[in-house]
């Protein structure tokens, strides 16, 4: 097992860069990810994994990408109290609804309320958010991958589920999204909970154009990916819709996406996104 943990840790290491990168092959993302879940246990028979979903466009495709590969796909939800999550839910439930996988299991909402500890951040009241030509890094949420793990982690041991699969991307620039990062936690979590946790983050080669093509079979316009929410419909105005609307551009892909503001025909998102 712990030869298999290293292979598996080798291939993740594979890291793109996110400029200067040579242009792939239609195709060659999707062959690429299919290999790294296929090394992860994906094509075991009786095989069961949790899988962690916002609604977004990353963590959505995995969803559909592992019903796929697993007899069994729990998609979790952790909820925590911020803004913009009733209306992922609401995109989340419609897009799980479009997915016609006999392995799909129900929803499960899970809680874990961060007002106490973000208190007057913007992700939880009504300030000012990063806009569209905010760096990447202007999102970052404290521990935010070390909560969903934990708490998706008991939910796996109590019903006997030893895979948790999250939609991690390659220019993730976090603490909580490196290769040591989730191999360190399921080693913990394992250990604390007297139950195997295998953490897997197929996607930490890919950056989300590369996403966007390998789920370009899937009912992306029910993804959602706004930190600014109007009614159930993205902003437009966020750094989160520039991020999402520039990843189309670069796949090469029509942007389906609903924006409140708009942006113009052929208009690119700003590249400090990419910081």
């Amino acid at each position: 097992m712990r030869q298999r943990n290293r292979a598996n840790e080798r291939e993740d290491e594979r890291q793109l860069t996110p400029e200067g990168r040579e242009q792939e092959p239609v195709g060659a993302a999707e062959a690429r990810s299919r290999q790294n879940v296929e090394q992860r246990g994906g094509n075991r028979s009786d095989s069961s994994i949790c899988v962690l979903t916002s609604g977004g466009l990353d963590s959505s495709v995995l969803v559909a990408e592992t019903t796929t590969r697993y007899d069994r796909v729990w998609p979790v939800f952790v909820r925590s109290g911020l803004r913009w999550e009733e209306v992922e839910l609401y995109w989340l439930k419609r897009f799980l609804q479009s997915l016609s996988a006999a392995s799909l299991q129900p929803l499960r909402v899970l809680d874990v309320p961060l007002t106490d500890i973000y208190g007057q951040h913007w992700s939880i009241h009504q300030g000012r958010v990063p806009g569209r030509e905010a760096p990447l890094d202007s999102v970052y949420l404290p521990g935010r991958n070390i909560i969903l793990l934990a708490k998706a982690a008991v939910f796996c041991s109590l019903i006997g589920i030893q895979e948790i699969a999250i939609g991690t991307l390659q220019a993730n620039p976090f603490p909580d999204a490196s290769v040591e990062f989730f191999r360190r936690i399921g080693d913990v979590l394992s250990e604390g909970l007297a139950h195997p946790v295998h953490v897997r983050a197929p996607y930490l080669s890919l950056a989300k154009a590369e996403v966007i093509r390998l789920g370009a079979r899937w009912p992306l316009e029910l993804t959602f990916s706004c930190i600014s929410p109007r009614g159930n419909h993205h902003c437009g105005l966020c750094s989160k819709c520039a991020e999402r609307h520039q990843a189309f551009v670069d796949a090469g892909v029509p942007d389906p996406t609903l924006y409140e503001t708009s942006f113009p025909p052929g208009d690119a998102a700003p590249p400090s996104i990419h910081r």
